[in-house]
């Protein structure tokens, strides 16, 4: 089959769908302008300074530096939150939204991304969840409570040359102590989950509810590879247990399951190419969405 056939074959199933699941790794954010971290030559060109200590992506990503440099480790994360808060997401953010916001049953976000740019797209912040945390939250580094709270407006200053923040850095409300991203990080014991099972409970709840309610659901993938395989088995899970087709969009790591749709383009290009499908032949029809809410 080729490209093309691929993408009508993706279009078609994204249209006799109900609902949509969209899952999301770092890919999706590529196409944004974002750096891809993928293997150590990746993340030390995005950043120099850690490539000066020899420090791989997995070494910088851990919760100890709060404790041993605090300063370079808001110095890293301090310049991702800032990079963030910058970038437009892409026009794919807002095909998919014009698309999955037609659903009878819906849509639900399921992203591994950290970023916040889907609920900057527009997406219903009610409507995603973000297993890997977020670099918009802080906690305690320590941590002295459970407490998550919104640092969006936290001021982050960045010297660009050292890669370290400078004073004052987040502190913890409580305790004074250092504050961190409310991000899993490698070898992280200290991260408080409470705000991701919540929205796993959420997603969870939408889908019993579609399968209560008998609808169809399509599981759409973008940009979620190998290496780090939480969003691919997510994918593959709901697929397999709401017997549902799924649409993998990826450059490198496109393999599916049996049946199921490979698209081996980049997650821009990808959801564009089903987008004018689906709008060329007019298959879409906008329909009322479901009455469901993330009650607590």
């Amino acid at each position: 089959m080729d490209i093309t056939e691929t993408i009508h074959r993706a279009a078609a199933a994204f249209v006799q769908a109900d609902a949509v699941l969209i899952t999301a790794g770092a890919g999706m954010g590529v196409d944004s302008g974002l750096p891809d971290f993928r293997g150590n030559q990746g993340f030390w060109k995005a950043y120099p300074p850690i490539a000066r200590l020899g420090l791989s992506f997995s070494e910088m990503a851990n919760p100890m530096w709060f404790e041993r440099n605090a300063p370079l480790a808001w110095g890293f994360y301090g310049h991702r939150l800032n990079l963030y808060r910058q970038t437009v997401p892409h026009a794919g953010f807002h095909q998919l939204l014009e698309l999955v916001s037609q659903k009878k049953g819906g849509y639900f976000v399921f992203t591994s991304n950290v970023d916040g740019h889907f609920q900057y797209a527009g997406f219903d912040e009610e409507r995603i969840e973000e297993c890997h945390g977020s670099i918009h939250f802080f906690q305690c580094s320590r941590p002295c409570h459970q407490k998550i709270w919104d640092g969006r407006h936290a001021r982050i200053v960045v010297d660009e040359e050292t890669l370290t923040a400078r004073d004052p850095l987040p502190r913890c409300p409580r305790c004074g102590d250092v504050a961190r991203p409310n991000i899993l990080m490698f070898g992280d014991w200290a991260w408080i989950s409470d705000r991701t099972d919540r929205q796993g409970q959420h997603l969870q709840r939408w889908l019993q509810e579609l399968a209560s309610q008998k609808l169809k659901l399509v599981v759409i993938e973008i940009g979620a590879g190998e290496a780090v395989p939480t969003v691919r088995m997510k994918s593959e899970y709901v697929a397999r247990t709401y017997k549902a087709p799924l649409i993998r969009i990826n450059p490198r790591d496109y393999r599916v399951p049996h049946g199921q749709i490979a698209l081996p383009l980049g997650g821009a290009e990808g959801i564009e190419c089903i987008y004018r499908a689906i709008c060329t032949e007019k298959l879409t029809h906008a329909t009322p969405m479901t009455s469901f809410s993330a009650r607590e």
